[in-house]
């Protein structure tokens, strides 16, 4: 049985684990997101060094990252752009290195042995701060010509939308509803979560209940337009907000409802809960490791 380890790195910290090739994850520890790239190649060749017999290194980050192992875009932490990162960390430790975005990976995680697996086309969306995800196709990933592939969060659903710039992260992410309650309500966004909305929502709270309906209204539309773009076997989400038992038949109304009125549209979305949420960036890692190298 072979042994990989992997490492997320987040903006707070890095979690990292050994995960064999039945997509078990053996063990899995986190420390604090170091402050330097020199620091963050330190923490990761330390923590290679105590591991033996392993197969490569498997790494999720955040970023647009290149085939080549070079990280674009931006992110919390702005000294992993631009380096060779892949590259770095294979000189350090003498093994094979696979990098990719985190929501790829999560993407991966869902095909090697979640939600998507046996399938081929399949989309990933993540609802959080914003939303993004992961395209495939075909089995593999794809990440487009400017790596923006699964960058769904850019997608603008209606035209009066483009004066205030409200993309669809800006509008139907889990953020988007706690600033819309706040606005509501006149309160300070920092002072409310998801989940309390949902609860004041359950307690008959009619500012929360409006909030939440329009959310699932705006998701829906997206992953309509998804459907077409696209036309996956299934759409997957994630993010905290799947954990959510409804969540899957609230969108499911909002896409009747646009089904109904919508007459040439005669396919619906196959929609789904990712099954994979904390530990789905260092699963999806490994999975890429091994489709790059031609394991799987």
């Amino acid at each position: 049985m072979k042994r990989y380890l992997a490492f997320d790195i987040g903006g707070t910290y890095i979690k990292y684990g050994i995960v064999n090739d039945k997509a078990e994850i053996m063990e899995s520890e986190k420390v604090k997101t170091p402050k330097t790239l020199n620091e963050l190649l330190d923490c990761i060749e330390q923590i290679a060094k105590r591991y033996h017999g392993i197969a490569g290194i498997a790494v999720s980050s955040p970023g647009a990252v290149s085939s080549e192992g070079v990280i674009h875009g931006s992110s919390a932490l702005p000294f992993i752009h631009g380096p060779n990162i892949k590259k770095l960390i294979a000189e350090r430790t003498g093994l094979s290195v696979y990098l990719e975005n985190d929501a790829n990976c999560a993407g991966y995680a869902e095909l090697w042995n979640g939600s998507a697996k046996g399938k081929k086309d399949v989309l990933v969306m993540v609802i959080g701060t914003g939303i993004g995800g992961s395209v495939i196709k075909d089995g593999l990933l794809h990440k487009g010509g400017n790596l923006h592939g699964g960058e769904f969060g850019y997608m603008l659903i209606n035209s009066d939308f483009v004066e205030n710039d409200g993309v669809w992260s800006r509008v139907a992410s889990t953020a988007a509803l706690v600033r819309n309650v706040a606005a509501k309500k006149d309160v300070d966004p920092e002072s409310l979560t998801g989940e309390e909305i949902f609860a004041m929502a359950d307690d008959g709270d009619s500012d929360c209940q409006e909030a939440i309906d329009q959310f699932y209204r705006l998701l829906a539309l997206g992953i309509y337009n998804l459907q077409y773009i696209y036309d996956p076997e299934i759409i997957l989400i994630g993010g905290g907000v799947s954990a959510r038992s409804d969540l899957i038949d609230k969108i499911n109304d909002k896409l009747d409802w646009i089904l109904e009125n919508v007459t040439l549209a005669k396919i619906k979305p196959n929609i789904a809960a990712c099954k994979f949420r904390q530990n789905a960036n260092l699963l999806g890692a490994v999975y890429g490791f091994q489709k790059e190298n031609n394991i799987v």
